[in-house]
């Protein structure tokens, strides 16, 4: 019980200005009364009921007199410093003089001391001297709790900017996240509606057992883009490997006129790129170049790892009407597919990477892609 009074004391002080300044009072005066006692009553060997009673008196009156030096600073505490100086001396010396007047007249009342204006000097300066301190203590507290409160404002202003700095990063992250996956399922409708085409052609010239390969190749290829977070990145490795789930159906349609030349060095198959990312070129390529000729192509990639720096280049042999044109003229007919890739390239990396679609030297597109090397925790 005695433990939760104490704790209910501490949290009062500690959250209500007014119960600080009568804990402060208390404890001031307290502890002149105490000194007083000992100094005085008990060093004299004056131990005796108008002793002990004009000690607890004048430690009383003197709490009643600097409640009204505190009315006086608190009213002045917004003066210049002069001012204030000038009005709380006049008011300690105010106040030290009724002190003492009313404690060397009570200790005549109640004790046998006799007349004691002889000295009164001496007793004006200790009162003096108390009332000082106990203005130095009022200034001192005073400024703390204005320096703990300026303390506290700034604390909280830190507390609203950094919450609002988090809110600030997770909607940013939010939107990235958002544009992302727009991004990226933007690819599989894209895909979808020119694999869904090959096998009604398919099933049109009544190539069922086509038809139906490819519909389990396109399921399965489907099954791994579900099971992939679009957010995320994998090694070029794996996006390899789901590269060739997508060119699978292709190879179920175009047969033997589609050749593959893969070169991956091994250093650059474990670094990290956006999931999906070489499927849309791979498309392009099928779309311009393989599905155009009649003899097929071939796509080739390259991967390798320079400066610190992930280049994949994916490039095919064109279509046999291919039209010669200015070396490294930009593509202008990149479609939604490449055009999403640079947007998603952009929101990954922002300023650091390049990507370029252009015509090959022979005829054929290539692609260039320029990002940072990363790899996985």
């Amino acid at each position: 019980m005695i433990r939760t009074f104490n704790q209910s004391i501490k949290t009062a002080i500690k959250h209500d200005a007014s119960h600080r300044f009568w804990f402060w009072q208390a404890s001031f005066w307290l502890f002149v009364s105490v000194v007083s006692f000992i100094t005085l009553t008990l060093w004299y060997n004056e131990f005796t009921f108008g002793n002990i009673t004009h000690t607890v008196l004048q430690g009383l009156l003197g709490l009643l007199f600097s409640i009204l030096l505190y009315r006086t600073f608190d009213r002045i505490w917004e003066k210049s410093i002069t001012y204030r100086l000038t009005i709380g001396m006049l008011m300690v010396f105010f106040v030290a003089f009724v002190w003492t007047i009313f404690r060397m007249q009570a200790l005549s009342w109640l004790t046998p001391a006799g007349e004691l204006w002889d000295e009164f000097g001496g007793w004006y300066f200790a009162s003096i001297f108390i009332f000082l301190c106990w203005t130095g203590l009022f200034h001192g507290i005073r400024y703390y709790e204005l320096l703990q409160s300026e303390h506290e404002t700034m604390l909280v202003a830190e507390a609203a900017t950094r919450k609002e700095h988090i809110k600030r990063i997770e909607a940013q992250s939010v939107a990235r996240d958002a544009k992302l996956k727009m991004l990226r399922y933007q690819l599989n409708p894209h895909f979808l509606c020119n694999t869904l085409n090959a096998i009604n052609s398919l099933i049109e010239i009544e190539e069922s057992e086509k038809a139906q390969t490819m519909t389990v190749q396109l399921s399965q290829f489907l099954r791994h883009s579900l099971d992939n977070d679009p957010d995320t990145k994998v090694t070029l490795a794996d996006e390899i490997a789901a590269l060739n789930l997508y060119l699978e159906i292709e190879k179920t349609r175009f047969a033997d006129r589609l050749n593959l030349d893969f070169m991956v060095d091994d250093d650059a198959k474990e670094a990290l790129v956006p999931s999906l990312l070489l499927q849309p070129i791979i498309e392009n390529s099928m779309k311009h170049a393989i599905s155009k000729s009649e003899a097929g192509g071939t796509i080739s990639l390259r991967a390798k790892i320079k400066h610190k720096r992930l280049i994949i280049e994916i490039s095919d042999t064109g279509a046999e009407n291919k039209r010669k044109e200015k070396v490294s003229k930009q593509d202008s007919s990149t479609g939604v597919g490449l055009v999403n890739i640079e947007q998603r390239l952009a929101v990954l990396y922002e300023n650091d990477y390049q990507f370029n679609a252009m015509k090959g030297i022979e005829g054929g597109r290539i692609s260039r892609i320029n990002m940072p090397f990363e790899l996985s925790a």
